[in-house]
């Protein structure tokens, strides 16, 4: 480092949005100090962008204890939407079955008063023009008000959108397909709004959706068939109204904009979510049409896989290696949503050449397996994260389960408030404290009770409770077992979530 360079933090994180804000509260819940570098000059969000809150990403916050202060912002829906065809939420296994509309603006500044709270450091027009990484951590040229200057860390976290200058200077590639689709869309007042909450309406002309925000307060999009959005050119209001006529046939008493853009349905994905000390994650590492806030949602997880990760590692708990099982699960995860967010961009086009299949699947929808699946999927509850083992709950979210502990009946989402691995034990044996004991400084151990009666996942399907389980501090299953434990795959599940053991000799321990 020379005279020049100064220490910033162990991880600088470009990009102060819903992504970089949630990375950085995870962290700090860590003990990891953290800079957020952002070249906008004030937080200064305008609209509701991505208002869409998933029920997965609320389990989330309410697992640190924060849910509470984002739900106060946006009304509950008891339906999802998949191509504006609705989906039943109400009976997804969670204490939080809705979608919340939360406008991205409340979003991002209750996430910044909390990092702010807990000892994050946010730091505005800083733009990052550089990089340099080698094996002792990573040098980054940020440009701002005073100058240039370089700070350094041990790891760069890009978040910084889908134009990210810190996926192009490490060179990841972004690889996907050109937009087919252009829309306008606009957040207004509604003096004659339609009838329903969620609207959507397919005519000649195109394709009309409407949802309400507050009382009179709408986000209106339109894709016409004939015409399209310039990429480059600002919104007018007028624009918005005339392109409303052309297609529904009224405006609705359209005036007043809050927030007025355009989007289209490009759909990107970077083909590495690392590359040495640096990551990339939310619109930085995944681009797409706007659906039901999909990509906040998708960042935000994304921020919540790699956030205890890297805390581990700089702790010391855990190896570096670790760190890859980032892309492995979120690439895959990612993928996978924008699979789901595809087949939305073509049923919604505005030519009439999908409107069959939209109808269709329609009826599809209509068939209870079929809801539950899209539901379970849609609100983010069905991810399953690659792992070695057949049962149904390896790399999944654990139930929220009703049990009972030596200090009283809870339930298994209360465990994991500390954000510290779980080794929950229902089989009464000492076994599996003995075999545990050697990460016994990092990983929380809990007898418990569990009734019989089997636990649902999120696409409706039933299994019986198991025996034990390791649950990661991001509620998502690493071993499980429902009869006589197998201590090997237990020693080797804790090795890779939570490091190398700290106490005796693991051989010794397994033979107790």
């Amino acid at each position: 480092m020379s005279n020049a360079d100064r220490a910033a933090a162990p991880v600088i994180i470009a990009g102060a949005g819903p992504t970089g804000l949630t990375l950085a509260t995870e962290l700090r819940r860590g003990g990891i100090d953290v800079l957020l570098l952002d070249r906008r000059a004030d937080r200064g969000v305008e609209g509701s962008r991505a208002a869409g809150m998933q029920p997965r990403t609320v389990e989330m916050l309410d697992q640190r204890g924060i849910a509470e202060r984002f739900l106060a912002f946006g009304p509950p829906l008891n339906l999802g939407n998949f191509a504006g065809i609705g989906l039943d939420y109400a009976r997804l296994p969670s204490r939080f079955p809705h979608a919340y509309n939360i406008m991205q603006a409340d979003t991002e500044q209750i996430l910044e008063s909390i990092a702010t709270e807990l000892g994050a450091a946010v730091r505005w027009s800083a733009e990052v023009t550089g990089l340099h990484q080698d094996s002792d951590g990573v040098q980054v040229t940020v440009a701002g008000p005073a100058g240039v200057e370089t700070l350094c860390g041990s790891y760069l976290v890009g978040c910084d959108g889908g134009r990210s200058i810190v996926r192009k200077l490490t060179g990841i590639g972004f690889p996907g397909t050109d937009p087919a689709m252009a829309c306008l869309i606009g957040d207004v007042e509604l003096d004659e709004p339609p009838r329903r909450p969620i609207f959507l309406e397919r005519r000649e002309a195109g394709l009309l959706t409407v949802i309400q925000f507050r009382p009179g307060w709408y986000r209106v999009v339109t894709s016409e068939r004939e015409r399209s959005a310039a990429p480059g050119d600002p919104v007018t209001l007028e624009e918005l109204r005339a392109s409303t006529t052309r297609v529904a046939g009224t405006d609705y008493g359209m005036h007043s904009p809050r927030w007025l853009s355009h989007f289209t349905d490009a759909i990107r994905q970077a083909d590495r979510y690392r590359s040495g000390r640096v990551f990339l994650a939310g619109d930085a590492a995944h681009i797409h049409l706007p659906a039901g806030g999909q990509g906040m949602n998708m960042g935000m997880q994304d921020a919540f896989n790699l956030g205890w990760k890297l805390a581990a590692v700089l702790r010391g708990e855990a190896a570096d290696d670790l760190l890859d099982t980032y892309h492995n699960e979120r690439h895959a995860a990612d993928a996978d949503t924008l699979k789901l967010i595809r087949a939305q961009s073509i049923l919604c086009r505005p030519d009439p050449d999908p409107r069959d299949l939209l109808e269709l699947m329609a009826r599809l929808v209509g068939f209870d397996d079929v809801n539950r699946y899209l539901a379970a999927t849609v609100s983010g509850l069905d991810i399953r994260y690659p792992m070695t083992g057949e049962h149904p709950l390896l790399g999944r979210r654990v139930p929220d389960a009703n049990i009972d502990t030596a200090t009283g009946k809870k339930r298994v989402f209360d465990l994991l408030n500390p954000a510290r691995p779980v080794l929950l034990d229902f089989s009464n044996t000492t076994g599996l404290t003995a075999a545990a004991a050697g990460w016994a400084d990092r990983t929380r151990i809990v007898h418990a009770e569990c009734s019989p009666t089997p636990w649902t996942l999120p696409a409706g399907a039933d299994i019986p409770a198991p025996a034990a389980l390791l649950i990661r501090p991001d509620r998502y299953v690493a071993w499980v077992c429902d009869g006589e434990p197998d201590l090997d795959a237990l020693h080797h599940a804790l090795t890779t979530w939570c490091g190398h053991h700290s106490v005796g000799d693991p051989s010794s321990v397994r033979a107790r």
